[in-house]
């Protein structure tokens, strides 16, 4: 699937700075160039969810609904594109030989929705590379509530910065209580503070905010 990221007991590869508050007894690791089938079982049929596979940031509208057709088959071929020629387009958590949870990550300029977004377009210059973003999560519910998105959060941040990310930044839901999965797949902003993300953009509608880490800061 690619390099070893981290591990479930805080103490990663890349020196990481942040211990998740609530660790899963998991490993997390970039999808590399050799990693796609493990990952195509894992998304399954329906490609995560609703035959996304996790391909919604990074087209436009057009693109991305004529890509759901055929059960998904462009975006299905779209991700694998992205796996097959080693761009890492994410992080996936593995309990004991098995998929657990999946992030998004990768520069802020692949995801092209991004820029097209008058609510989550983020802050500075779009054609920054500096700058990275992890739009999404996916945890299947079995292996919810055990910590999984902390651990891919926390790996995220030490992948985005070890490939030489200056800044991570993220969409998440500013919304007490409990979400239901359809809203809470960029992840709650409750998530993001333990990290060391600042809101820099409160949009005046909806519930997304838009959240910043810069990644030269040690988590205080």
């Amino acid at each position: 699937m690619g390099s070893a990221t981290t591990s479930g007991d805080g103490a990663g590869r890349h020196g990481r700075d942040v211990r998740p508050p609530d660790v899963a007894p998991v490993d997390v690791v970039a999808v590399g160039a050799d990693g796609w089938a493990r990952l195509e079982a894992f998304f399954g049929p329906s490609g995560a969810y609703s035959h996304c596979w996790c391909t919604w940031w990074r087209q436009p509208s057009a693109a991305f609904d004529a890509g759901c057709r055929d059960g998904g088959a462009g975006n299905r071929a779209l991700l694998e594109s992205l796996v097959r020629a080693g761009r890492e387009p994410g992080l996936v958590a593995l309990e004991p030989g098995a998929p657990v949870g999946w992030v998004s990550v990768a520069p802020r300029t692949e995801y092209v929705r991004l820029a097209r977004s008058p609510l989550l377009r983020g802050t500075g210059d779009l054609a920054d590379d500096g700058v990275w973003a992890l739009p999404c999560f996916w945890v299947p519910r079995a292996h919810r509530g055990r910590g999984v998105a902390s651990t891919l959060l926390a790996a995220a941040v030490d992948h985005a910065k070890a490939r030489g990310a200056r800044v991570l930044e993220a969409y998440p839901v500013a919304a007490a209580g409990r979400l239901a999965a359809a809203e809470a797949y960029t992840g709650t902003v409750t998530l993001f503070s333990r990290f060391g993300f600042r809101v820099v953009r409160r949009p005046p509608t909806g519930r997304r905010v838009v959240v910043r880490r810069d990644l030269g800061e040690a988590l205080r």
